[in-house]
């Protein structure tokens, strides 16, 4: 190897790149993973869209690169409650961020928390926030400021209760105990219920050992914890569908790499997210039929009451804007000026504080 090529290996090397003897590819060793397995909603995309279209597009782009990927899925580096510092320390190079466990760290990406009853159309809640973290100063600065660069967005499909009593009324939740984890526990205001931390991993044995008498969440993530088995009650109330993170990559990682695979990854991420909305909707429809033969009994709350439930909450956006100051102003009239312009009609206008 004469001095030229060794120089540019060593360069390379340094961002974590590594030449084939023949020079005619350069191998790219980049570490991805996830504190969920592949099995999960957040996580499917990861491993069956996001890493063959990244090698898909590199081959096709003249085969100068080429990505040896280093799988980390599972939670086998770090858990849920690590998920940003495990992408923004370089723990991975690339890896599920849930943004909805870091409201400190990063408060304006869990606008739609603090905005209930917005809508329940989580592919677009997808287009949404791919744009909006892509191009909106506010966020866009957020996600640099932890040393990532977020390449393709996580949704929930719609909220509902899942319980082990009938819901023919508002009333019926009166003194019921709810699994509502984190920021959902604003949407239970003023219901006469009273929300009690948990998550998808604690709500079967929370309903079996009466601990609560039911959960909000949705079917995506239900359905496959089996919490319809002691929960055989689902009433549709249509809180919403919410943004819960995104897949992203390590900024100093990204930025010393080849514009060929930056371009890579960019484009593979607005395929992620494409798949990931989906393939929500697949497992949502799938955990619905599932849970329906099992037993499920589905019903609405009556129309009076959801809109007695939405008017009755106190402004739960109010103590969130104070925290984000003009940043949070601009993520809500942006978010919900998007929402507008493609058709949706929130139940609230929680925007209307920011303008």
């Amino acid at each position: 190897m004469n001095r030229k090529n060794f120089v540019i290996a060593g360069l390379l090397a340094g961002a974590g790149l590594a030449t084939t003897a023949a020079q005619a590819q350069q191998s790219i060793n980049v570490n991805i993973g996830s504190s969920h397995p592949v099995t999960n909603i957040w996580v499917h995309a990861m491993k069956n869209v996001f890493q063959p279209e990244v090698d898909r597009i590199l081959k096709e782009g003249g085969n100068k690169f080429a990505v040896r990927w280093r799988e980390n899925y599972g939670g086998t580096l770090y858990k849920f409650t690590d998920t940003r510092a495990a992408v923004r320390d370089g723990i991975v190079d690339v890896g599920m961020v849930g943004t909805v466990w870091e409201n400190s760290a990063m408060p304006l990406q869990n606008v739609t928390y603090f905005t209930p009853f917005a809508t329940n159309n989580h592919e677009m809640l997808i287009e949404i926030f791919d744009k909006l973290n892509a191009t909106l100063p506010a966020l866009r600065d957020s996600w640099t400021a932890q040393n990532m660069v977020p390449l393709s967005s996580l949704i929930t499909d719609s909220y509902d209760l899942y319980t082990n009593f009938p819901i023919p009324n508002l009333a019926a939740l009166q003194n019921k105990k709810i699994n509502a984890p984190g920021t959902s526990a604003n949407w239970l205001r003023q219901t006469g219920a009273t929300p009690v931390e948990g998550a998808l991993t604690t709500y079967y044995t929370n309903i079996q050992t009466g601990v609560t008498q039911g959960a909000l969440s949705f079917a995506s993530g239900i359905g496959p914890a089996r919490v319809y088995e002691v929960a055989k009650y689902l009433t549709n109330v249509d809180i919403g569908s919410m943004y819960l993170g995104s897949v992203a990559v390590n900024k100093r990682f990204y930025d010393a790499l080849p514009k060929e695979v930056q371009d890579a990854f960019v484009a593979a991420g607005k395929a992620t997210s494409k798949a990931h909305g989906a393939h929500v909707t697949r497992t949502a429809a799938a955990a619905m039929e599932t849970m329906k033969a099992a037993g499920l009994q589905v019903s609405n709350l009556p129309a009076a009451d959801k809109q007695k439930w939405v008017q009755d909450l106190p402004d739960i956006v109010g103590p969130w804007l104070q925290a984000t100051g003009e940043p949070g102003k601009v993520v809500l009239r942006a978010y919900f000026d998007e929402l507008r312009a493609r058709g949706a009609k929130p139940l609230r206008d929680w925007d209307r504080a920011a303008r």
